[in-house]
């Protein structure tokens, strides 16, 4: 699919390839035994990733735009697709050249059963993979570096309380007003999403001042959707988790 627009079946993959090629150059290319970017990406056409050369080189321009290299990229997207680059830097962005290729080659042999890049990883690394695959921390960064497009929150004070497991991820204090918002990503404009049995309490008992915040289309330019007093504006439906004494609320946009 050379549509920036739809979802490509493989889109973690080669966004790791984008990232790696605009971060580190031949030096990434090196990584898998070649000398050409010619022969990489004939190498992800002949394994299937992509259906064609462009499909990758693509994927690097869309990076070029954040590194300090030589190159350009879609530069004239400006940051529509910042969002995928601070997803892989907040996860491998410490990461040097050999250890961010281990990473890609593990994705590859995992996924893709492609034996010959078999490698080790440290365990950290895998965790932090497995973290990409969720569209929540996506959702979770996108809303720390954009709060303020948000009229409601502009200009307030965050503070951050995911580790706290407490019903809500972040507080945007206002004034003499504060706000709870909890966030929940969306890969399409429109999806189902759920809250937990603390978060839905915690929405009953804030009410108003308990924000859902939705971040809509993750695959392209991500954009906000805030709900204000959740129960009240949303039918959400009760499920009974099988083997445990929890529910889940789930809804629908």
């Amino acid at each position: 699919m050379s549509n920036e627009s739809q979802k490509h079946k493989n889109y973690e993959i080669l966004n790791l390839l984008g990232y790696g090629l605009a971060k580190f150059d031949d030096a990434f290319v090196r990584q898998f035994g070649f000398t050409t970017k010619t022969e990489f990406y004939n190498y992800f056409v002949k394994i299937g990733i992509a259906e064609r050369t462009g499909v990758v080189k693509n994927r690097q321009d869309l990076f070029d735009p954040f590194f300090d290299n030589s190159r350009k990229g879609w530069w004239q997207k400006g940051d529509a697709y910042i969002n995928r680059k601070i997803l892989i830097d907040n996860l491998f962005g410490k990461e040097d050249v050999v250890e961010y290729a281990n990473i890609v080659k593990m994705y590859l042999h995992d996924n893709f059963r492609i034996k010959e890049l078999m490698t080790e990883v440290k365990p950290i690394q895998k965790s932090r993979f497995k973290k990409m695959q969720e569209t929540g921390l996506e959702a979770e960064l996108f809303f720390i570096g954009n709060y303020n497009q948000i009229e409601l929150f502009n200009g307030g004070i965050l503070e951050d309380a995911r580790l706290y497991g407490d019903g809500y991820d972040f507080q945007i204090d206002k004034a003499e007003k504060y706000y709870l918002a909890e966030i929940k990503g969306l890969r399409e404009d429109k999806g189902k999403f759920r809250l937990t049995e603390n978060e839905y309490n915690k929405a009953q008992e804030y009410q108003n001042n308990y924000i859902l915040t939705l971040v809509l289309n993750l695959n392209e330019r991500p954009k906000f959707l805030t709900i204000e007093n959740p129960l009240e504006n949303l039918l959400f439906e009760k499920r009974i988790i099988k083997g445990a004494e929890t529910a889940i609320y789930c809804a629908s946009i």
